[in-house]
C-alpha cells in the first residue's frame, strides 16, 4: 500500500513509518502540520493515510480538517485518524458521508503493531476500522436513540463489533457464533435500524453511523 503518515510529533511518526515499512507497505509522504497533511493527501492520493487530530499551527483539529477536505474533493479516501482522546464527534464526522474507509485509533494502540497494521489494511479496503476503546466509551455513554434501542443486546455485541471493522466471520469467533448465525443477527439489525440499501458494505457503515450518532 501507499501511505501518507501526518503527525507532527517524531518520535510517533518516524515508529509508524518504520513499522509500515516493516510490513512491506510504502510511506510515500509524511506531514507535521494541518496545511501540509492536505496537500500530501490531494497530491499523492494515497491507499491509506494515519491522520493525527491536533497538528499544527493551532494544535486544535487541523488533522481531522484537512482529512475531511481531502476526502470532499476526493470521495472515500481511506483515512484513519489518530487521536489521544476518545472524542465522540470525531468519529461521527468521519462517518457522516457514509462513504467508508474510514478508521479512528486512540494513539496508543499504535504500539500493537498487528492491530495497527490490520486496520490500516481494512481502512485501506474501504471498511471501517474503530478502536476498542472507542466503542467500549461509546458502549458506557447510553443512548437516547429509540432505533437503537430497539436492538437485543446480542445484536449491540455484534453492531460494537462491526464499529470495530471485524467481518462476520470473525465476529462470530469472538461471540463463539456461526458466521451463518451472525448474517440472521446482521439482517435483523439492519431491519430494525431502517437500513435497506443492498450493498452490505454500505449498510454496515450506515449501521456504524448509526450506532456513533448515539449521545
Amino acid at each position: 500500500m501507499r501511505i501518507v503518515v501526518a503527525e507532527d510529533l517524531y518520535l510517533l511518526r518516524d515508529g509508524m513509518v518504520r513499522l509500515i515499512e516493516a510490513y512491506g507497505h510504502q510511506v510515500v509522504a509524511t506531514a507535521v502540520t494541518g496545511p501540509e497533511t492536505l496537500d500530501a493527501l490531494l497530491k499523492w492520493r494515497p491507499d491509506v493515510a494515519v491522520v493525527d487530530v491536533r497538528m499544527p499551527p493551532a494544535q486544535s483539529d487541523e488533522g481531522l480538517r484537512a482529512a475531511l477536505a481531502a476526502r470532499g474533493e476526493l470521495p472515500g479516501l481511506p483515512v484513519l485518524i489518530l487521536s489521544q482522546y476518545v472524542e465522540q464527534l470525531y468519529a461521527r464526522e468521519l462517518l457522516a458521508d457514509g462513504a467508508g474507509g474510514i478508521g479512528y485509533f486512540l494513539k496508543e494502540s499504535v504500539f500493537d503493531a498487528d492491530q495497527f497494521i490490520d486496520a490500516l489494511e481494512r481502512v485501506a479496503g474501504g471498511g471501517t476500522a474503530m478502536d476498542p476503546a472507542v466503542i467500549a466509551k461509546l458502549l458506557s455513554s447510553g443512548s437516547s436513540n429509540r432505533r437503537l434501542e430497539q436492538l437485543s443486546e446480542r445484536e449491540h455485541s455484534v453492531l460494537g463489533l462491526m464499529a470495530e471493522g471485524m467481518s462476520n466471520q470473525a465476529i462470530g469467533r469472538r461471540l463463539f457464533l456461526s458466521e451463518s448465525a451472525i448474517s440472521k443477527y446482521t439482517t435483523s439489525m439492519f431491519g430494525k435500524l431502517g437500513i435497506t440499501d443492498d450493498d452490505d458494505n454500505n449498510r454496515r457503515v450506515l449501521a456504524v453511523l448509526t450506532y456513533l450518532n448515539k449521545p
